[in-house]
């Protein structure tokens, strides 16, 4: 920790002299085409209750931003929301840490690293960026599927060509960063191998090593400590920062499934009608409901079921014990949290205001349960013995 701000305690981004705050605001559904999408005018409210008004300083966006997008709310549309809030507060650049984000896969090379961010920093409306990450690798990797699998599949691999190497990654970003572009660079949905490969490779070349990764992680959800990103991650090693996202796993760890389950999940017709047409979010729509299933598994719902139960015998609501919990992991340096309102971003402010760590007896509770059922978005009770190899999203299983 650095220094606290308003109650909000900010932290040195890995090896960077980049100081974020424990909580960023995260921008996905900014402007969307989903129904509850805060528009521009209630973008600009966040931040300016959060930045200007807290002790907030991280905003995390993407070129691929708004998701999801449409002819009217088209991708590059939250950039812009961004970038006329800093127009209106010109002094608030030198508070605000920017981070965003190269569409990945085969988008990912040298000459796209150079010209997206160009446009990125167009629409953010600023001559430079903090952080530029990679939205997902170059390569192949179960890390960056959003199902059930967790196995590397070398035979997808194998088909896979065309890819940017570490070294164009590394030379590309170094670039950036010696034109103060941008003053650092990482990687989202990426796995350890990406991180340390990065690393190794970005040393090799003499250029700026990566000093960030981001991804899904949660109280359900302990993949990067389970497949040792935490390690390669710890100062002790190759010193990078880490951005949570999906703290509260799509709104299942707010609680509003248990008592009514999602619209594509409840066998009641008339209930799961009412659901889909006044939908309590994402998990009420048909498209997101199914494409989301993993946070709503079975072993997903026992595990959320179980830390309810928790935060109601501490006098907590199960949102607060996951995003203090979430703020309590010595390898997370920042919380993205999206909001689609002003009463949700002031109960986020307030629970990472709250300078009281949770209990120990509770975290060895939620670590008992934890220890009952380790990985629960990523084991399923939907798997067809004629299903043949694939998952409930159609992902390679095992």
């Amino acid at each position: 920790m650095v220094k606290t701000v308003d109650g909000i305690r900010q932290k040195r981004l890995g090896s960077s002299d980049i100081i974020v705050s424990e909580m960023g605001l995260g921008t996905q559904r900014w402007g969307s085409a989903d129904f509850n999408a805060p528009d521009e005018q209630m973008c600009h409210a966040f931040m300016d209750r959060a930045i200007l008004g807290s002790g907030v300083n991280l905003i995390d966006t993407a070129e691929q931003y708004p998701i999801p997008s449409d002819r009217a709310r088209p991708e590059g549309a939250t950039e812009a929301i961004i970038g006329s809030w800093l127009k209106k507060n010109p002094m608030a650049r030198q508070k605000v840490v920017l981070a965003s984000k190269i569409t990945g896969g085969r988008n990912i090379n040298k000459r796209n690293i150079v010209l997206d961010c160009e446009d990125s920093l167009r629409r953010l409306g600023t001559d430079y960026m903090d952080v530029y990450l990679l939205h997902w690798p170059a390569r192949y990797t179960p890390q960056s599927n959003w199902g059930q699998s967790l196995e590397y599949k070398q035979e997808v691999e194998s088909y896979s060509s065309g890819r940017a190497s570490f070294e164009e990654i590394c030379e590309a970003m170094g670039g950036l960063v010696k034109a103060g572009k941008i003053r650092g660079w990482g990687m989202c949905n990426d796995n350890t191998y990406g991180l340390t490969a990065s690393a190794y490779t970005a040393r090799a070349l003499g250029v700026a090593p990566p000093i960030v990764m981001q991804n899904d992680y949660s109280i359900i959800n302990r993949r990067c400590d389970e497949n040792g990103l935490s390690e390669a991650s710890s100062p002790v090693n190759e010193n990078a920062g880490f951005m949570a996202y999906n703290a509260l796993a799509g709104g299942v760890l707010t609680g509003k499934y248990l008592d009514v389950p999602a619209a594509v999940d409840d066998p009641q017709r008339e209930q799961a009608r009412r659901s889909f047409e006044e939908p309590r979010g994402r998990m009420d729509e048909r498209g997101w409901g199914l494409t989301l299933y993993r946070y709503r598994s079975a072993p997903a719902e026992e595990a959320t079921r179980a830390y309810a139960k928790l935060a109601k015998k501490y006098g907590l609501t199960l949102a607060e014990l996951s995003l203090r919990w979430c703020r309590e992991r010595s390898s997370v340096t920042t919380t993205l949290l999206g909001h689609t309102t002003m009463t949700q971003l002031e109960e986020d402010l307030k629970y990472f205001q709250n300078p009281k760590p949770l209990p120990a007896e509770l975290m060895w509770e939620i670590d008992r349960v934890h220890m009952r059922n380790r990985l629960p978005i990523f084991s399923s009770t939907r798997v067809g013995a004629d299903w043949d190899g694939e998952g409930q999203i159609g992902e390679p299983i095992p």
